[in-house]
């Protein structure tokens, strides 16, 4: 038997032991009603990307409306926190991503607790932090980085502060004892046109804001911070390979709800989310974008949340990261 039917039949299996679970199941949702899917990102990111894809699935499968809601802002809080004040019925679910694991440490005072006032519901597709140089850099590889990195100072660039390649590279920092020059941009795309120029050394590099340029011959892939190759660029090894296993860090988009949403209705989320992931098209779709389907189902994600809040925190501590 495949993993994904033990894993379906497993949860099926648990739910059908409760009774009153699986009629709170029944009753949920409502024919006719609409569920709102908060991004709290742009339209036309991969997260969003991402959501869109499971909320047609999940309006397929309830024979409801399931209707995205872009509400960006605030380092992803707004959206955020309207989900965590929302109604606990299911009626709104939240789109998350390891910015919001590490905004824990960065915003403390944050009008809601992603801990407190949400709950895991699945964790859905990671994508891999890429390595990336200019393509006429004197630095060939991953190991030559690592060297170069001691003797001199070198300047990497990311998307913002606290995001995950300003994070990456905190850690790059921390495994390897060296300080390379933070140099925030207003998003990926800027960052790698200074990087294309010259003007950066070095990018750990949101996997999509980059691999257009490498096909493109423009940037060097120097490793990739997954604990696997990357069919899209087989040839790059990965951090471990080349010297450095600590450098794994994917940029993960996950799902969660309101924290006293009936746990009926959180576990039927978590069952047909992971339904709509294992599913061949989803699939396809989500490697295209650069994801690879990393399914976790409630318990599961709220451990691995809690690693990565932990982890990230302890980063953000060392490194003196702050928002601004």
């Amino acid at each position: 038997m495949k993993r994904r039917d033990i894993v379906l039949a497993s949860a099926g299996a648990a739910l059908a032991g409760i009774p009153e679970l699986g009629q709170a199941q029944q009753d949920f949702p409502k024919p006719g009603s609409t569920i709102k899917y908060v991004v709290p990102f742009a339209p036309g990111g991969l997260t969003d990307i991402m959501a869109r894809t499971v909320a047609q699935k999940l309006t397929e499968a309830w024979k409801v409306s399931v209707i995205v809601e872009n509400k960006a802002g605030g380092n992803a809080q707004i959206g955020a926190e309207q989900v965590a004040k929302s109604t606990p019925d299911g009626s709104s679910i939240l789109a998350i991503t390891l910015t919001h694991a590490a905004n824990v440490a960065l915003f403390p005072n944050a009008p809601y607790s992603l801990t407190r006032d949400l709950r895991p519901v699945a964790l859905l597709a990671g994508s891999p932090m890429l390595v990336v140089v200019p393509i006429n850099s004197p630095i060939k590889d991953f190991k030559d980085l690592i060297a170069v990195s001691k003797t001199r100072q070198l300047n990497a660039g990311s998307s913002g502060n606290g995001t995950p390649p300003h994070l990456t590279m905190a850690l790059f920092n921390d495994l390897n004892k060296t300080q390379m020059t933070h140099i925030p941009y207003r998003g990926g795309a800027p960052s790698m046109t200074d990087l294309i120029g010259g003007q950066l050394d070095v990018i750990f590099s949101n996997f999509p804001e980059s691999i257009a340029h490498v096909k493109g011959g423009k940037l060097r892939p120097i490793a990739i911070c997954s604990l696997s190759r990357h069919p899209a660029v087989p040839d790059v090894p990965t951090a471990f390979e080349a010297g450095m296993p600590g450098l794994f860090v994917e940029n993960w988009t996950a799902a969660m709800i309101q924290a006293k949403t009936p746990d009926a209705i959180v576990e039927k989320y978590s069952r047909e989310m992971i339904k709509i992931m294992y599913s061949a098209d989803v699939e396809e779709r989500a490697k295209q974008q650069g994801f690879r389907v990393t399914q976790k189902g409630s318990d599961e994600f709220g451990r691995f949340l809690k690693n990565e809040i932990d982890r990230w925190s302890r980063i953000i501590k060392t490194a003196k990261i702050t928002a601004t």
